[in-house]
């Protein structure tokens, strides 16, 4: 169950993992299995694991004082799923990590994750690279959700992540998109005319 975590950690890494190194991964990166629904993590609590996911797809999302829920991040297979401010800084999270199907995943401690950062040099590039990424990443986001309008932000995901539209359901993608389900309903409409 490993293998996709020691493939997606030599994706971003230069640096070649040792024998010692896969034993330590193995050791420390726990498989749990995840039914639809069930929770990583609930509002309130301290994300004590993050979650590499092998197959199956997560939602983390906030619920506001209306009971509607707002969709932050959607992963799916080689993602990382948790929150991860909670992770780093022990604090109550603000959301809610759920299995949107049933998923398998590895999971890991905060304790754990940095005993892997200090000890193998692989994991400490990767980790770099991914904080670089995920930086880039949040950056477009936050700028596409204020100054783009909503048929191109649904062009933008589709190009991206164009298996977000067949794994997560209309009301999850116009979440995300920070639109109502009415709107991105016309604008795959007028798409499908085009």
């Amino acid at each position: 169950m490993h293998e996709p975590l020691l493939k997606y950690i030599k994706k971003y890494s230069s640096t070649a993992l040792t024998s010692d190194d896969v034993r330590m991964i193995k050791e420390v990166c726990i498989p749990k299995r995840f039914r639809k629904h069930q929770y990583l993590l609930q509002e309130g609590e301290v994300c004590k694991y993050l979650a590499f996911i092998i197959k199956g797809a997560m939602r983390q999302y906030s619920v506001d004082e209306k009971g509607m829920e707002h969709i932050v991040y959607l992963t799916i297979e080689n993602w990382w799923a948790g929150d991860r401010e909670s992770h780093i800084m022990l604090t109550p999270s603000r959301y809610f990590v759920d299995a949107w199907e049933d998923t398998e995943a590895l999971l890991i401690t905060r304790a754990d994750s940095i005993r892997l950062l200090d000890s193998i040099p692989a994991i400490k590039e990767m980790s770099r690279n991914l904080d670089e990424k995920h930086s880039f990443a949040l950056l477009n986001r936050v700028s596409n959700n204020i100054s783009l309008p909503a048929e191109q932000r649904y062009a933008e995901l589709e190009k991206k992540y164009p298996e977000f539209l067949q794994r997560f359901p209309q009301h999850i993608i116009a979440s995300y998109l920070g639109i109502t389900k009415e709107t991105l309903s016309r604008i795959r409409s007028r798409a499908a005319k085009k």
